[in-house]
C-alpha cells in the first residue's frame, strides 16, 4: 500500500509493482539475465532473517542481518562493468564479525570500491536516527584504493527533521570534491582521505574511516525534552495530515477519470 501510494504521489497512475523478497532465491543460481548494469539501493537495515533465507547464500556470507544479505545480493546481481551505489549503516563499516568481514573482503577483492561518503546523522529523521553511508563501487577490477569523504552538517543546522530535511544542495561539497579529489583535514580530524586496500586489509577490513569527531552528548533538562518531543510530534502530525490530503486528492482525481 505504501509503495502504491508513493507511485501515485509521483504521478505514476499504473504502477507495475511486484511483491516479493529478493532474498528468497539462491544467489549462486543467478544468470546474466538476472543481472543489472546499474544498481541503486537503500536496503532495509536493523532487520533479521531466518535460517531458511540464510541458506540461499554461501556459508561464509550467510548472516541474519538483512542489510548484509542485500549487500551480497547486489554483488551477485551486478553485471560485468556495472556500477552500484548503496546506502548502508555504520554497523556494516565497523563490523568485524566473520560474516561482515567476508562480505567486505569479497567487495574489495572482486569489485572496485572507489568511494565511501560518510553522511551526517539524522539524514532520515524522523524515521530513523541510524547514521548511514553511501558506498560507490563497480564490477571492473579489484579495489586498489578507496576514497573516504565526510559530509558535515551544513551551516545553520544542528540536525535534519521533517521541516528541515536534507536537500540536494547540501551535497554540493561532495560534488565539488568529487571532481578534484584531495585529502582534507578539519579540526585535527581527517575529512577526506585515500586508503590503499593494503591499509584497509591491515585494519581488519574496518571501513569506519574519516568518521565524525566524537562530541559530548548534550543532556537536556526534562522539561526541554518534553518540549522537544511535543514539537516533533506536532511536526509529524502536520506532515501526516498533508500526506493524507494529497492521497485523498489524488484518489479523487483517479476516480473522476474512471467515471
Amino acid at each position: 500500500m505504501l509503495t502504491v501510494t508513493n507511485m501515485l504521489l509521483h504521478d505514476i497512475d499504473e504502477p507495475d509493482i511486484l511483491h516479493g523478497n529478493s532474498l528468497t532465491r539462491k544467489v549462486l543460481d543467478y544468470t546474466d539475465e538476472d543481472k543489472f548494469d546499474k544498481i541503486l539501493m537503500n536496503p532495509p537495515y536493523g532487520g533479521t532473517e531466518k535460517a531458511d533465507i540464510q541458506r540461499n547464500f554461501p556459508a561464509d556470507l550467510a548472516d541474519s542481518e538483512t542489510a548484509d544479505l542485500f549487500m551480497s545480493v547486489i554483488m551477485y546481481r551486478l553485471r560485468q562493468n556495472g556500477r552500484a551505489a548503496v546506502v548502508l549503516p555504520d554497523g556494516f563499516l565497523f563490523g568485524t564479525d566473520n560474516t561482515k568481514t567476508a562480505i567486505k573482503k569479497k567487495l574489495l577483492e572482486e569489485f572496485n570500491l572507489h568511494t565511501v561518503i560518510r553522511l551526517p546523522g539524522s539524514v532520515f529523521a524522523p524515521y530513523t536516527g541510524i547514521t548511514t553511508n553511501l558506498l560507490f563501487f563497480d564490477n571492473t577490477e579489484p579495489t586498489a584504493e578507496t576514497w573516504f569523504y565526510r559530509l558535515d552538517m551544513p551551516e545553520g543546522y544542528k540536525h535534519f527533521s521533517k521541516t528541515k530535511p536534507m536537500k540536494l544542495e547540501h551535497f554540493q561539497p561532495v560534488m565539488d570534491w568529487w571532481q578534484n579529489r584531495t585529502e582534507i583535514e578539519a579540526d585535527g580530524w581527517p575529512k577526506a582521505k585515500c586508503y590503499t586496500v593494503a591499509e584497509i586489509r591491515e585494519g581488519g577490513y574496518n571501513l569506519d574511516l574519516c568518521g565524525f569527531p566524537h562530541e559530548e552528548e548534550e543532556i537536556l533538562d526534562p522539561m526541554d525534552l518534553i518540549k522537544n518531543y511535543q514539537e516533533h510530534r506536532r511536526e509529524l502530525n502536520a506532515e501526516i495530515d498533508k500526506v493524507l490530503e494529497e492521497i485523498t486528492a489524488r484518489l479523487n482525481e483517479i476516480e473522476a477519470k474512471l467515471t
